[in-house]
Formats: C-alpha cells, sequence, structure tokens
C-alpha cells in the first residue's frame, strides 16, 4: 500500500510539473520578446525564475503556450524573429504599446493562431505576404500603426477571417481583388490609408460583411453596382474620396444601414433624398465637395 501511495504521488508531481514546463524554444521566444521590448520597464513585468505559467499574459494548456495578452503594458522595442517558435499559440495581443519595426516574417510559422492584434503601436514596416499562410485567423487588427506598403494579395488566403482593420496606417495601393476571398469577413475598415484605385467589385461576395469603411484615402471612380448585395452593411463610410458619377440605386437594397457617410466625393444627383430609403440610419452625410480637375482626366482615361 504505500509503495502504491509513493507511485502515486510520483504521477501527481511528475504530471504538475509537466503541466508548468513549456518546450525551451517556445521559453526563450518569451525571453527574447522580454529583452527586446525592455520587459524590465513593463507595467506588469516576469520574474523569469519563476515557472512560465505565473508570467502575466501568458496562458499554458497541455505544456504548451497557447495565448499571449500584453495589451497596455508598456512594451517598446521590436518584436523578436524568435516569436516564429511559439508555434501552438492562438491569441497574440499587444494592443496599444509602442512596438516598432517590422512584423516578423516568422509570423508565418503560427498555423494555430485565430487572433493577431498589434494595433495602436509604431510599427513602421510592411504587411508580410506570409500572413497568408495564418489560414485559421479570424481576427487581423493593425490599425492605428505607421505600416507602408500594400495589402498583399495573400491576405485573400485567410478564409476564416471575420475582422480586418487596417485603418490609420501609410498603407498605398489598391484593395486586393482577392479580398473577396474573405466570405466570412464582417468587419472591413482601411480608412484613413493612401489607398487608391477603384473598389473592388469582388467586395460585392462578402454576404456577411457588416461594416465596410474606405474614409480618407485616394479610391476613385464609381461605386459598383454590385455593392447593392451586401445585404446585412450596417455601416457603409465612402467619405474623403475622389469616387463620382451617380449613386447605383442597388444601394437602396442596403435596408440595415444605420450609418451612410457618403461626404466630400464628386457623386452627383440629390443625395439627400437617399436617407428616406433607410429608415434605420442614426448617423448619415451625404454633403459633396466640388469634383476637381483630375477627376475628369482619369474619367478619360478609362
Amino acid at each position: 500500500m504505500n509503495a502504491l501511495k509513493i507511485i502515486l504521488i510520483f504521477c501527481l508531481v511528475s504530471t504538475l510539473t509537466f503541466a508548468t514546463n513549456i518546450p525551451q524554444k517556445e521559453k526563450e521566444a518569451l525571453i527574447a520578446l522580454y529583452n527586446t521590448t525592455q520587459g524590465e520597464n513593463w507595467f506588469n513585468s516576469w520574474n523569469l525564475s519563476e515557472p512560465v505559467d505565473t508570467w502575466y499574459g501568458v496562458s499554458v494548456e497541455n505544456g504548451r503556450v497557447v495565448a499571449l495578452n500584453l495589451q497596455f503594458n508598456n512594451l517598446k522595442g521590436n518584436l523578436p524573429h524568435e516569436i516564429g517558435n511559439l508555434s501552438e499559440i492562438q491569441e497574440l495581443n499587444f494592443f496599444r504599446n509602442s512596438i516598432t519595426g517590422s512584423i516578423p516574417n516568422t509570423i508565418k510559422n503560427l498555423k494555430k493562431l485565430k487572433v493577431l492584434n498589434i494595433a495602436f503601436n509604431k510599427l513602421n514596416g510592411e504587411i508580410p505576404p506570409s500572413i497568408g499562410l495564418l489560414t485559421k485567423l479570424e481576427r487581423l487588427e493593425l490599425f492605428m500603426n505607421e505600416i507602408q506598403g500594400t495589402i498583399p494579395d495573400e491576405i485573400g488566403n485567410l478564409l476564416n477571417l471575420k475582422v480586418l482593420e487596417l485603418y490609420n496606417n501609410n498603407i498605398t495601393g489598391v484593395i486586393p481583388k482577392s479580398i473577396g476571398n474573405l466570405t466570412e469577413l464582417e468587419s472591413f475598415i482601411v480608412s484613413s490609408n493612401n489607398l487608391t484605385g477603384k473598389l473592388p467589385s469582388s467586395l460585392s461576395k462578402l454576404k456577411k460583411l457588416k461594416v465596410l469603411s474606405v474614409f480618407d484615402n485616394k479610391l476613385i471612380g464609381l461605386v459598383p453596382n454590385s455593392i447593392g448585395e451586401l445585404k446585412n452593411l450596417e455601416e457603409l463610410i465612402l467619405s474623403n474620396n475622389a469616387f463620382y458619377g451617380n449613386i447605383p440605386t442597388e444601394l437602396t437594397n442596403l435596408t440595415k444601414l444605420k450609418v451612410l457617410l457618403l461626404g466630400n466625393n464628386a457623386f452627383k444627383g440629390e443625395l439627400a433624398a437617399l436617407k428616406d430609403f433607410f429608415p434605420n440610419l442614426n448617423d448619415f452625410d451625404v454633403k459633396n465637395s466640388e469634383p476637381v480637375g483630375y477627376l475628369v482626366i482619369l474619367d478619360q482615361d478609362e
């Protein structure tokens, strides 16, 4: 009996020990993050001599790191390439810190990642095309940074994505047609960037979309008739661009609209009358600026 008790106690201790240990590579990745982002100055710092599962913001399950939530924690510096070693992680949340540099390309190794939030930081690199390998991703939030470059075509590989928020950056280029592949998408916000070109007609494939905001860019052209197919849309924000021409009559199909902002474009017609078609509106603006010269030139080139 005594021998049996000893064996049971040994098994219990072994199980508890396993639960609090993680692979060395994962521990090294966390320590690298600590070192590159001035961990000693975090609001909630880590005692590196204590078990990893006691570290603030670190969630461990079955001996693997599955979540890292360090929002509002005064991280300052770059994300280390070792972060790609957290291969079981499902959530990375660095919201509202002072992280600089680029998203490391090793992010492509985080195949189980569902949430990536590095919003409200000081990122200044580009969105790596390899982000398209994170096919389990449901939320990608990179707003309020200084991100440059374009939205990579590979974004269209994220078939489980529900939230894509890239607003308030320095992103250039066009909205890729591959955005139409994201049929689970509910929120697409790319306001306050330097995007050019037209609204891709492939947006009409996003039947679950509730929020579409491209406010304050350099987008041009006609609003596609197919926008009327987004029957679940609650917010449509096209203000402060260079759209022109008539608003498509199909827009009146969007009966769930609560926010409709079209101002500071070069639309034609009596736009104020639109309000009568949307009984649920609580925010409505169609005040237009005068068409500018370069719009005429672009129109002739089409």
